[in-house]
């Protein structure tokens, strides 16, 4: 009798276990099932919510496949590497050497040229004259000024030459064209001095600033307006001088300084009213300031300059006549008469870089007055029309 009922309360006890294991299994089976339902469930909600964000992803994919602006007050569209939260992807930095430059340009300026012809050509040019290479990041921001007043007709022809020559090497620029008000006298460095400050003020992160006058273009693209560890004379072979550098002071026509090395010097002289000078001035201020000046190859650093009669209101500066002293010398070399002697040069020359030592630090960027009457946002430049005062009575000479 005791044998059965051990019998069965040994099977009472397997029953038992085995229900156990059984209520355990169907646990973990519900368990399991309501797992992959959440996880489901978040699957598809991971799944919405790119979906959700395309049109914003979208919207940013377009203006990085553009050039874009880095200072929202220029009007143009924000980078999207600016957004926090962007999927903009990151583009790798341009190299060195832009593999689409074609080196020696043919540069006429016979053909009609418009405004209208310029942008169609340039498609890729946002408001305001801004580029950015869609396909890499360059290392600097490039902010390309002209000193202007009336000539619209060698803006149209520039803008038609270098847009495509920047574009090609790849840089992240701007063009501002510094309009000088009224019929004064012009000042051609205090513009400049201008167009550095009110380029900074659009895009602080400007770092390179290219200072060329309106009627030079290069004529081959592999002068890289680019800043260096020195300031950089880009205009070393004009055809007006024969395709060669007049002098080796000379610093004139296209040139290009960083923000560090243009504060060094203290910007430019405020105080050349008039056609020529100022280029010495600066030349001299970046030597005292214990800085050299690099060019590129003579063959490479060619300029066609656009043959025009000097404008009314930019005759030659009355306090230029070391550079018309050195000029002189000039002649005296390839045969032409000279009215001056070495000796006169070199005494001016060391009284202009006194001078120099003594304006440097009273007269550039720190002391410049000016007021901005427009700023006007075009398809290929952003114009800036200021009023830079009118110079002072020059004093009887002799």
């Amino acid at each position: 009798m005791s044998r059965l009922l051990g019998v069965t309360l040994e099977r009472v006890c397997k029953a038992v276990l085995l229900l156990c294991l059984l209520h355990f299994l169907v646990a973990v089976i519900l368990y399991f099932d309501i797992y992959t339902q959440h996880l489901t469930f978040f699957s598809r909600f991971s799944a919405r919510g790119p979906a959700h964000a395309l049109h914003p992803a979208a919207s940013s994919s377009a203006n990085c496949s553009r050039p874009n602006a880095t200072a929202p007050s220029s009007g143009l569209p924000e980078a999207p590497s600016a957004r926090p939260g962007s999927t903009a992807p990151i583009l790798p930095p341009c190299p060195d050497l832009p593999p689409g430059l074609v080196g020696r340009l043919l540069i006429e300026f016979t053909s009609s040229m418009t405004l209208e012809r310029v942008q169609r050509e340039n498609p890729g040019v946002l408001l305001g004259g801004r580029y950015a290479p869609p396909d890499c990041t360059p290392a600097q921001t490039v902010a390309v000024i002209i000193p202007f007043r009336h000539r619209e007709h060698h803006l149209r022809y520039w803008l038609h030459y270098l847009h495509p020559i920047l574009r090609r090497q790849q840089l992240r620029y701007g063009i501002y064209i510094i309009n000088q008000h009224g019929e004064d006298t012009f000042n051609r460095a205090k513009l400049l001095n201008v167009g550095f400050l009110e380029a900074l003020k659009e895009d602080t992160t400007y770092d390179c600033f290219i200072f060329s006058d309106v009627d030079l273009v290069p004529m081959d693209d592999r002068n890289l307006y680019r800043c260096g560890d020195q300031p950089r004379h880009f205009a070393i072979a004009m055809d007006k001088f024969g395709f060669r550098l007049p002098y080796a002071g000379y610093f004139g026509g296209v040139s290009g300084l960083n923000k560090t090395q243009f504060l060094k010097i203290n910007g430019f002289p405020n105080e050349y009213w008039g056609w020529g000078g100022e280029d010495d001035d600066i030349f001299n201020r970046i030597s005292l300031a214990g800085m050299k000046i690099s060019r590129p190859d003579i063959r490479i650093g060619r300029y066609r300059m656009f043959k025009h009669d000097r404008d009314k209101h930019n005759e030659p500066n009355p306090q230029r006549l070391e550079f018309e002293v050195r000029n002189q010398i000039v002649i005296e070399k390839i045969g032409f008469p000279v009215e001056s002697s070495q000796t006169s040069l070199v005494h001016l020359e060391f009284t202009k870089i006194q001078n120099t030592k003594l304006t440097m630090k009273r007269d550039g960027i720190g002391s410049v007055q000016y007021r901005v009457l427009e700023v006007s946002r075009q398809p290929l430049f952003t114009n800036i029309t200021v009023d830079i005062g009118r110079p002072p009575s020059w004093p009887p000479w002799g």
